[in-house]
């Protein structure tokens, strides 16, 4: 009886380390979320105030003299500082944007995906070597190819007022793209490739018909990263963009910062309108992303 008790006594002291260990993780999370989450509450309350209240002190977590949507007009309405006469430069911004970044991430992960599935599933000589070179490229930043590049597209005409140097490189895929397809595909079971060949699939529609839709949260997690990495690319732009009306969101955010300084409510205003597009994409894709995330990194 006394070692049956003092089993008893053992297991509730355990579980009581373990909530108690477990209040102050979901304490400790929650701190941090809120770290996090405090300068974007920030910029979003400060939209919705007026001048004079947002550039007084002290700081009031919620506008006293009401919730003010004049700032958001002026960004979606009546700022036309981007060149095109009566449209918003922000939204010309955003149209740029969406034109050089949805091409590019589309045909980039279908380029990363055929070399995923080569290196994952095919049989070839130099398959190693080959793989190790890619993997070789991460390791070099990517201002080091910054002159060079610049230069053949300075030769070829491309540079001020064409997408071509900003769309073209993604569409050839990302080595890291390919590294995470690879290790997802290596999951899907070889028995189900053999009985397609079979069958008399060729390798296209095996690809199309079995990896696509087996690996759509790898996918899915590859097309949201490279979306937004284009999304908010700065450098890149400001090097080759030199007409206003060609400039993406990220120049035209800057621009029009310069436009408007001190009035902060208008300038976060355009802060929230461009992180918009990106929140939606993560709130309806996390299930994916995570699912993606997650089981490749378990191979």
């Amino acid at each position: 009886m006394a070692d049956i008790q003092k089993r008893i006594k053992t297991k509730k002291s355990k579980r009581g380390q373990e909530n108690i260990r477990l209040v102050f993780n979901y304490i400790f999370l929650i701190l941090m979320a809120l770290f996090i989450l405090l300068p974007f509450y920030v910029i979003l309350v400060t939209s919705f105030k007026t001048n004079p209240e947002a550039t007084s002190l002290p700081f009031t977590w919620l506008p006293k003299e009401g919730w003010n949507f004049n700032s958001y007009i002026e960004v979606l309405f009546e700022d036309v500082s981007g060149g095109t006469k009566g449209v918003s430069s922000i939204l010309v911004g955003f149209k740029n944007t969406m034109i050089i970044t949805v091409p590019a991430t589309l045909i980039g992960l279908l380029t990363s995906g055929f070399s995923a599935y080569a290196f994952a599933k095919l049989r070839f000589k130099g398959k190693k070597i080959g793989f190790s070179l890619l993997l070789l490229t991460m390791m070099f930043p990517g201002i080091v190819m910054l002159v060079p590049s610049y230069m053949i597209y300075d030769k070829l005409g491309l540079v001020g007022d064409s997408f071509f140097p900003l769309m073209v490189p993604g569409m050839f895929g990302a080595a890291a793209a390919v590294f995470f397809l690879r290790q997802y595909f290596q999951g899907i079971p070889n028995e189900l490739l053999e009985a397609a060949t079979i069958d008399g699939m060729g390798e296209l529609g095996i690809f199309f018909k079995i990896m696509v839709p087996l690996s759509k949260p790898a996918f899915i997690t590859q097309a949201i990263l490279g979306f937004i990495g284009g999304y908010n690319d700065y450098f890149g732009p400001l090097l080759y963009l030199q007409d206003p009306r060609k400039y993406t969101l990220q120049i035209a955010l800057r621009f029009f910062e310069g436009t408007n300084v001190g009035n902060w409510p208008t300038v976060m205003a355009g802060a929230v309108v461009s992180l918009i597009p990106t929140i939606l994409i993560f709130v309806f894709a996390q299930r994916y992303f995570v699912e993606g995330i997650t089981r490749s990194g378990i191979k």
